[in-house]
């Protein structure tokens, strides 16, 4: 059942209105649980719009195996994903910036107190994220270390390749899935592939990671899949390339996702379109496993090229 989450009116007749799809079994059983799955804080993140697509088709498909209540947000900036760009529209500023929100603030912070008040009551969310279109990021689940006892469990259902344990700064305090878990509401952020695209493969790997949560809650009537073995990192166990120039990276092999290199390995090269000079051969300065690389081929001093599970910490 689609209902409407928060309607906000704007100049010219227009309206800013947010929607979740409620998909519920015929008969609760007393120990039912709600799951709440979010993605569209972005509008160039659309791996969710394909996750929420086939979570939606096939519980139907099969909700005679549902006892729970499932609650699907596929677009909670709404403005960002009609019209293609990150943030929202006319305000500049990214909503994943101002959770919890309040009621009496401006339109950006009362429709993130209107979702978050929706959102409380679930037994757990999932915030689904894609990259930006300069990185692209092998599915993973983030996991603030604040919330690691609660949440490492659920996190290794996820299907995901790799777990990512990382600190709460000053900037993601005010993120949905932090305001979510300070609020009670066990959180999972899960990143994955590039911005402005659909990388079905990856959907498909997190959609059985749902399901095996699901399962898990006691939320679907099936047994059990077999999902990945993550890599669990924290940061203290990761290295970052960032470019030393500006120019084109030029990486030394088609897909760096997932690729396992040695110290030394050429990475690629910073070259200079207007000369034909090469201006930096990168090499990995530790052995492990590519997680994150380079997509956007410009780049600017200081740009990510790829960060590395193992070795340490290299910047």
């Amino acid at each position: 059942m689609v209902e409407e989450v928060v309607t906000v009116d704007m100049p010219v007749s227009e309206k800013i209105v947010i929607r979740k799809n409620r998909i519920m079994s015929a008969k609760l059983s007393d120990d039912a649980k709600r799951l709440s799955i979010v993605t569209g804080i972005h509008g160039d993140e659309l791996d969710g719009q394909y996750i929420c697509y086939e979570l939606n088709r096939r519980i139907k498909e099969h909700v005679e195996l549902l006892n729970g209540i499932v609650d699907i947000y596929p677009a909670v900036n709404p403005l960002g994903i009609e019209s293609c760009t990150r943030g929202m529209p006319m305000f500049d500023l990214d909503m994943n910036r101002v959770f919890p929100g309040m009621e009496n603030g401006a339109t950006a912070e009362y429709l993130a107190s209107k979702i978050v008040n929706d959102i409380i009551g679930s037994d757990m969310c999932v915030d689904l994220h894609s990259s930006n279109i300069f990185i692209k990021e092998v599915p993973q689940v983030r996991v603030f270390d604040q919330f690691k006892d609660k949440l490492m469990p659920y996190a290794e259902l996820m299907n995901a390749d790799f777990i990512w344990e990382y600190r709460i700064n000053t900037v993601l305090e005010a993120t949905l899935a932090n305001s979510l878990n300070h609020l009670g509401v066990p959180t999972l952020v899960i990143e994955m592939g590039v911005g402005n695209k659909v990388e079905r493969r990856y959907g498909d790997q997190i959609i059985e990671g749902i399901f095996n949560l699901m399962i898990e809650l006691g939320m679907w009537k099936a047994d059990k899949t077999t999902v990945r073995k993550p890599m669990i990192s924290s940061e203290g166990s990761i290295t970052v390339i960032h470019a030393r120039v500006t120019g084109l990276f030029m990486a030394a092999f088609d897909d760096g996702i997932l690729k396992k290199v040695e110290m030394g390995e050429h990475i690629g090269d910073i070259v200079e379109p207007l000369t034909g000079r090469l201006l930096h051969r990168v090499e990995a300065p530790c052995s492990g496993t590519v997680f994150t690389f380079r997509e956007y081929p410009v780049v600017y001093e200081g740009a990510i090229l790829c960060r590395i599970f193992g070795g340490g910490v290299h910047e």
